[in-house]
């Protein structure tokens, strides 16, 4: 579905390429974690491949293909139909991307009828069915609130939410459970676990955490300074040589002397 292929990025304030060599492959249906420190390059991937790159960031080599597709060469409007129907992208904050002076329900249903001509009240409907499979309680309520009227939890399932609408072939997460507390990031794994089961979407999860990886993602892609240091699945990993995927797995916690990872 996703392949990407000795991609470089690099940034218009940057005299270096930040991502180098990177090459990834994503089969429908699969979970690819991207681990790694911060400014390790890993946002920089999952944005490349949407074309939103910040700070005129682009691609300077290689390609990145979406069913056999190459992406580099898309038009605004080819970038207008993908983007949200046939891939996704939710943010580390989704509350942030969400105007704070407009209603969940506005703002849901202006971005359905972006995508799909549809009636307001269509729109509006499928909206809130969004929510009720998100698991948001009162979903009604939830769309007459506005953003800050929302827990940060809840802001995040409204994130996902939108970017499951349209039942995307792709989701992308970056950070998707940074900003929450610990039984929230549960829930959101599980929700999104719940996705791939339903309707069969591939995930790339970027996250410092390799433990969440390990836990989600069917193939771990670890980076450091911009480069893959290493790629499998989590018992690959475990064995691992490399003194970075080493220091990342040591820092996830014990419980009662057990790691699960």
């Amino acid at each position: 579905m996703l392949n990407i292929q000795d991609v470089a990025i690099k940034y218009a304030a940057q005299p270096q390429s930040i991502v180098k060599n990177f090459s990834l492959h994503v089969a429908p249906g699969e979970i690819c974690g991207i681990v790694g420190e911060s400014g390790s390059g890993k946002t920089s991937i999952i944005r490349a491949v949407l074309g939103c790159l910040p700070g005129g960031g682009r691609g300077t080599d290689g390609d990145i293909l979406f069913e056999n597709q190459s992406l580099l060469a898309n038009t605004p409007e080819q970038w207008r139909c993908l983007r949200g129907s046939e891939i996704s992208l939710i943010f580390q904050d989704a509350g942030a991307m969400l105007n704070p002076i407009r209603t969940i329900g506005s703002q849901f249903v202006e971005y359905i009828r972006t995508h799909q001509a549809m009636p307001k009240k269509q729109a509006y409907a499928l909206g809130l069915k969004m929510l009720e499979r998100m698991q948001l309680p009162d979903g009604a309520n939830i769309m007459r609130s506005y953003p800050f009227q929302l827990s940060g939890g809840q802001r995040q399932r409204v994130g996902i939410a939108m970017g499951m609408v349209f039942q995307p072939k792709l989701l992308l997460a970056d950070e998707p459970t940074s900003a929450l507390d610990v039984t929230t990031q549960a829930q959101i794994v599980r929700q999104m676990l719940q996705l791939r089961k339903q309707y069969g979407t591939a995930i790339v999860i970027v996250t410092h955490n390799i433990g969440l990886a390990a836990y989600m993602a069917d193939k771990i892609v670890v980076m450091k300074k911009g480069c893959i240091e290493e790629q499998g699945n989590r018992e690959q990993l475990q064995k691992t040589q490399s003194a970075y995927t080493r220091a990342l797995l040591d820092a996830v916690p014990s419980l009662e002397g057990e790691r699960y990872v």
